[in-house]
């Protein structure tokens, strides 16, 4: 029922709000549509662009999927990216996520992913935070579910890890100051 992916990468896109115009590049496998002349797919492709601001990415989503609701697999890779937006967070059904190779440095803004239930793969790498030396057990501590990060299978060990920082961290905030 699903088709390919709809590709909007390489298309030099700034703003979400105008990817309307855009016309999806055509791939091996054709785009199918349906009546409406909407996308019967669950991918969307909007990597290597200029894209800074997520804040009309239901938008994009809306105009281009039969279904969006039903969005699983979004690649944003290489883009200007510098915040994990809210609007990343609405996307109940995701299951992949391709953030690498932009610009977010703060850390703990991946916390906001972790209300998406089926997010099974994500892609940091290639941001600030990857610098930070916590980064692969915050991310895993946030995203429990995760089975694939940065191209790599999350390890019943790198589980374990991430739970003890995790508790570690909860138990040294949670401490009542020295007298």
């Amino acid at each position: 029922m699903y088709g390919a992916p709809v590709d909007l990468s390489h298309k030099r896109i700034c703003c979400l709000g105008d990817t309307w115009i855009e016309e999806p590049r055509s791939g091996l496998r054709p785009l199918k549509r349906n009546s409406e002349k909407k996308y019967k797919s669950r991918s969307l492709r909007l990597n290597n662009n200029n894209i800074s601001d997520l804040s009309d990415l239901q938008v994009s989503v809306s105009h281009f999927l039969a279904e969006p609701l039903q969005l699983a697999w979004l690649d944003l890779s290489f883009n200007r990216i510098t915040h994990i937006d809210q609007v990343l967070c609405e996307l109940r059904e995701l299951r992949v996520l391709y953030l690498h190779g932009n610009s977010l440095f703060i850390l703990s803004e991946v916390d906001r992913l972790g209300s998406l239930p089926h997010l099974l793969t994500i892609t940091l790498h290639g941001n600030t935070i990857e610098d930070n030396p916590v980064y692969r057990n915050r991310v895993i501590a946030a995203l429990p579910q995760l089975k694939t990060m940065d191209f790599s299978a999350v390890t019943r060990h790198e589980r374990v890890m991430a739970t003890v920082w995790h508790h570690g961290l909860s138990r040294r905030h949670s401490k009542p100051p020295p007298e």
